[in-house]
């Protein structure tokens, strides 16, 4: 199977998902926007996986390539393609399929859980989940739920904390597929955001949640499974 990124920040990658990738022996590509790299089409792939980033889905004009992956989701979806949103990735998705995307009313970065809506619980992905369970969280805007998507889960500070279009267009606005160093990395490269907040943690927290890196890569793992046998 073909698995191409999209990355927006060097500091941002897919982390727990390459560990997937290549335990599972699929091939990866990646485009990195920052560095202006041309858009693969369609054919060059059959999962597009969306990374998120710190720029908004409204600024297309400050960040022109976000116009064109916009048209490469589209065109993927269309297709027929797996779909993969993370965070920004999410609202690129939720943007793509004609829903509002906006500032949350707070930022929520470091660990909090997420509860599945009732329909998800019944859906084959989040099949034997529990009903709540700790995620890593690192954002400041949100999305409106699309026309005909699911709701997968929300959480104390969002609503709409990811969804599922089809079967296999996938929007997450938390992070499953974060470790330890890209968690750093965002750290390192956005620490102005770990200001005091009822939904912000700090570094030492986040960094020391050994135990929560690893429930969120299980979990990442059993979701990536389950989405490569629905196709």
């Amino acid at each position: 199977m073909k698995i191409h990124y999209l990355q927006h920040v060097d500091f941002e990658d897919p982390a727990n998902i390459l560990v997937w990738a290549d335990k599972k022996q699929h091939t990866v590509s990646k485009t990195e926007l920052f560095n202006h790299e041309p858009m693969p089409g369609v054919d060059d792939f059959d999962w597009l996986v969306v990374m998120g980033g710190p720029m908004s889905v409204n600024e297309g004009d400050k960040y022109p390539w976000i116009n064109d992956e916009k048209k490469l989701i589209e065109r993927a979806i269309i297709n027929n393609k797996t779909v993969i949103g993370i965070c920004l990735g999410s609202q690129l998705i939720a943007d793509v399929l004609g829903a509002k995307v906006y500032k949350n009313n707070v930022k929520e970065i470091g660990w909090f859980p997420v509860k599945l809506t009732q329909k998800s619980k019944k859906n084959n992905l989040f099949e034997g989940f529990p009903d709540e369970f700790i995620s890593f969280h690192w954002h400041g805007d949100t999305f409106d739920l699309p026309y005909g998507a699911l709701r997968l889960a929300s959480s104390d500070a969002t609503l709409n904390q990811g969804f599922l279009y089809k079967k296999n267009v996938l929007a997450l606005q938390f992070h499953l597929e974060s470790s330890i160093e890209s968690a750093g990395k965002l750290i390192k490269y956005c620490s102005g955001e770990l200001v005091c907040g009822q939904y912000i943690q700090d570094a030492e927290y986040i960094l020391s949640r050994e135990d929560y890196f690893r429930e969120i890569k299980a979990n990442l793992q059993i979701i990536l499974d389950r989405l490569e046998k629905q196709k």
